[in-house]
């Protein structure tokens, strides 16, 4: 039996390489590793570099989500070095993150203008970029993960940029850098080499991979760097599954720390949920991470501030910690 309904012929699609396009991020925009930081103080932010290093100690898990805006402002340098230096046991990303950190590695660039370029119908057709396709069917087919895979092909890669590469760092250090995908969110789902059952089948082993991650939690940290909704909801479902393990194997998964690191402000007392009449309440982060997950023996912080700002702060007082 097959369906009713026409689908979209990606075979009249027009794909251009990303030579000919305009990009709103470059190399000049990202911070160098010795450069001053932009501001930020927090009175806890010295807690989590703490709450790190306890956990590097007892080898309890130190995971780092994030959106790919983290990688638009600039920070792969700061997140190449804290994965070079130990400091982290797992990266996860949403789709974008890995085709920012891509186009970087590749081509010393990358996110275009929406703006412009949704206009004309050439947003996101690329050529350069649909590659990650053919990397994602390779990684079905070898039963690898789909962030393992982008890993390990741009380590092995000659892109003149692949040592800015997050993803690269992590395949060299044996560190797991997992996508999490929701299919029509990213550019590469335009384009007609795009394997729905391939993106499905990697990204959910990343998923499996993720989950085996938080089994290792207890005792550990979990930071959160502005994913409003990958982070939360992976975390939520990843952090379900290992507990439900532990309890039949006598195991907790309820002592670690939670912080979130994002832009949008939270009113009061952001260890309490808000009522579902307040549309705060709809900030998966606030409710999941800082609240829900850690309310049997957890502790979690929130962090206001430019992503700019705040990883090369907590970048800082980790490298102080390590110095103790």
């Amino acid at each position: 039996m097959s369906s009713r309904y026409p689908i979209f012929d990606r075979s009249k699609l027009v794909i251009q390489p990303l030579a000919a396009r305009k990009h709103d991020m470059s190399l000049a925009d990202l911070l160098p590793l010795d450069a001053t930081e932009p501001a930020f103080a927090h009175p806890q932010l010295g807690t989590v570099a703490t709450r790190l290093a306890e956990a590097r100690q007892r080898g309890a898990a130190r995971i780092l989500m994030l959106g790919a805006h983290v990688l638009k402002v600039g920070v792969s340098r700061q997140l190449v070095d804290l994965i070079e230096r130990g400091w982290l046991t797992h990266l996860a990303f949403n789709g974008a993150g890995a085709i920012h950190d891509y186009e970087l590695a590749r081509i010393g660039a990358s996110t275009e203008s929406v703006a412009r370029y949704i206009r004309s119908g050439e947003f996101g057709l690329w050529q350069e970029t649909g590659i990650l396709n053919e990397w994602i069917a390779e990684a079905a087919e070898r039963e690898l993960g789909l962030g393992e895979n982008i890993g390990r092909r741009i380590a092995e890669s000659d892109f003149p940029h692949r040592d800015l590469s997050v993803f690269a760092a992590a395949y060299r250090c044996g560190v797991p850098a997992t996508v999490h995908v929701g299919v029509g969110y990213d550019i590469i789902h335009e384009h007609p080499n795009c394997d729905g059952a391939a993106l499905g089948k990697a990204s959910y082993r990343d998923f499996l991979i993720f989950t085996k991650m938080v089994e290792q939690l207890e005792g550990g940290v979990m930071l959160s760097y502005g994913s409003a909704i990958m982070g939360p909801e992976v975390y939520l479902k990843a952090l379900s599954m290992a507990r439900n393990v532990a309890h039949r194997e006598g195991r907790e998964i309820r002592h670690f720390l939670t912080a979130v690191f994002d832009l949008v402000p939270i009113q009061g007392d952001y260890h309490r949920e808000l009522p579902k009449s307040d549309p705060g309440y709809y900030f998966r982060p606030h409710k999941t991470i800082l609240v829900r997950t850690v309310a049997d023996g957890g502790e979690s912080i929130y962090f206001c501030g430019d992503h700019r700002a705040t990883l090369p702060a907590l970048r800082r007082l980790i490298l102080e910690e390590a110095g103790k």
